[in-house]
């Protein structure tokens, strides 16, 4: 989870695209070096809200106008009667345009300006200006020490728009990448803030717009939307005389012998976040204990893919995969379900049967990898996917038409039109088994209930997301059916049954 602002807008750039709306501010008449003014007193007024007892600054710096932004800080630093101390690993004689004009306010204040050197002892408040969202490729030396530098230190660090080795459109870290505990990003957000490798980078996120024109920094239209509380599909209010036929019977189809439990927490929480009815079809050795757990949820021992034809034929939406298994048993089902002309929610080894070519996805589907899963998917390494999760994301759900949730530090769900949604809300603590069957079995209930695909997998990543957030509080253990009751509070909060 990134401990986010509140009032984060929702809307996340490229770092060409936020370059572009600079170009355009200033074209409309706002100088370059006000531009860097603005920014330099947004990060001083962060920095002291967030540690408001420093009384000394050491500012990192290195040759663009991240650098200038550093030096500003600098200044104003000096001018409050802090120590201040500013070590560039550029020569400022090689500074130029506003960057060059920044090292002359912070000279002429009295800020004291050496080189970095490996060895060097940092001191106080940490501002880290190195390399802004310009770099490309691995970072090189002298960058790499002093960020090295940085991270040993275990002094405070703030960083200028975003932590120095952090890509700005991936949230990959190139080679090396600063540890801030407060980011202070500016003019529009860059999407590789919240995803990727960045919930260990960034710290909190404080976003200041510089003043931008709204009408100019609508004319980017962003790579992404952030997800959240007061932008989210709603499902309808509930008529006093409704009834479960009304919404929906979900159908889920999992429980290969030693893995029923996945298929309980998918069945559970899809009768918890409110479908009319459920069905479970799984091994006949879970009926018992699936009967004792849930009463209400009508359960079906399952021993050939005939048996599952009148369920699926009564069902409104599918939940395949969950402890679906890889052999005879899970094939014949997952047979049956891709030929059903149902909505259909694939998770685990649905998935994983899919990648070996085991089945074809249906139409009116959404698809759940976590990266190892996306990673068989697309016939690419972990890695990779995890490179660059925003094209991973896009291109699953090209190559399958389907709408793709890649669960993650920084969900994201994606649609073949190219829509891109992010979710960051979470919770280290859900990092526990069981999870993505309850979120199968949730996106399944709110199909059920009458949202579109990708409004039913965005709610759905937000409301799980949203509960692990509140639930992990309480630390390590998390169990994946405790988000069932919180789901279902957070669900009611934001759309009540009833006006």
């Amino acid at each position: 989870m990134l401990p986010t602002s509140t009032e984060l807008p929702d809307v996340l750039y490229s770092a060409a695209q936020v370059r572009d709306l600079d170009a355009r501010l200033i074209a409309a008449g706002t100088p370059g070096f006000e531009l860097m003014q603005r920014a330099a007193h947004a990060t001083w007024r962060a920095l002291r809200r967030r540690w408001p007892q420093g009384q000394v600054l050491t500012v990192l710096t290195g040759r663009g106008n991240n650098a200038g932004d550093g030096y500003l800080v600098a200044a104003l630093a000096e001018r409050a009667g802090w120590q201040v101390e500013v070590l560039t690993v550029a020569d400022p004689a090689t500074l130029t345009g506003d960057a060059a004009l920044a090292c002359a306010e912070a000279q002429g204040c009295g800020v004291s300006i050496w080189p970095w050197a490996a060895g060097t002892v940092l001191e106080g408040i940490i501002v880290d200006a190195l390399l802004g969202t310009g770099l490309v490729g691995a970072v090189r030396t002298p960058y790499t020490e002093a960020i090295e530098a940085i991270n040993a230190s275990g002094l405070p660090v703030v960083a200028v728009d975003i932590p120095s080795g952090l890509c700005a459109d991936t949230g990959q870290v190139l080679g090396g990448a600063v540890r801030a505990q407060l980011t202070v990003s500016f003019i529009g957000l860059k999407i590789g803030l919240f995803t990727g490798q960045a919930p260990d980078r960034v710290g909190e996120l404080v976003f200041d717009d510089l003043q931008a024109d709204p009408a100019i920094v609508a004319q980017v239209a962003g790579v992404a939307r952030r997800l959240s509380a007061t932008a989210l599909p709603r499902l309808a209010a509930r008529a006093p005389a409704s009834h479960k036929g009304q919404f929906g019977r979900v159908l889920v189809i999992g429980g290969e012998r030693g893995m029923g439990g996945a298929a309980l927490l998918s069945a559970e929480s899809a009768l918890r976040s409110g479908a009319g009815m459920v069905s479970l079809a799984t091994r006949s050795e879970h009926v018992a204990a699936a009967l004792a757990r849930m009463p209400e949820v009508m359960t079906v021992g399952i021993h050939s893919a005939n048996q599952l034809m009148d369920l699926v034929e009564q069902a409104s939406v599918l939940v395949v995969g969950p402890g679906l298994g890889q052999a005879a048993w899970g094939r014949s089902l997952l047979s049956v379900a891709a030929n059903a002309g149902r909505p259909q929610v694939w998770d685990a080894d649905a998935l994983n049967l899919l990648a070996s070519g085991a089945a074809v996805l249906p139409a009116g589907s959404v698809i759940t990898p976590h990266p190892g899963e996306a990673a068989r998917l697309l016939g690419i390494t972990t890695q990779q996917v995890q490179a660059d999760r925003a094209a991973a994301a896009h291109a699953l759900a090209q190559k399958y038409a389907a709408v793709c949730v890649l669960k993650g530090a920084g969900s994201l769900v994606a649609d073949p039109t190219g829509s891109l949604v992010l979710c960051d809300r979470g919770h280290p603590a859900m990092a526990a088994a069981g999870l993505g069957d309850v979120l199968a079995g949730l996106i399944a209930a709110l199909l059920a209930q009458g949202l579109p695909l990708l409004e039913a997998a965005c709610l759905g990543v937000w409301l799980h997301a949203s509960a692990g957030q509140v639930e992990g509080q309480r630390g390590r253990g998390l169990a994946a059916s405790d988000l069932i009751p919180a789901i279902r509070q957070l669900l009611e909060e934001q759309t009540p049954c009833l006006k």
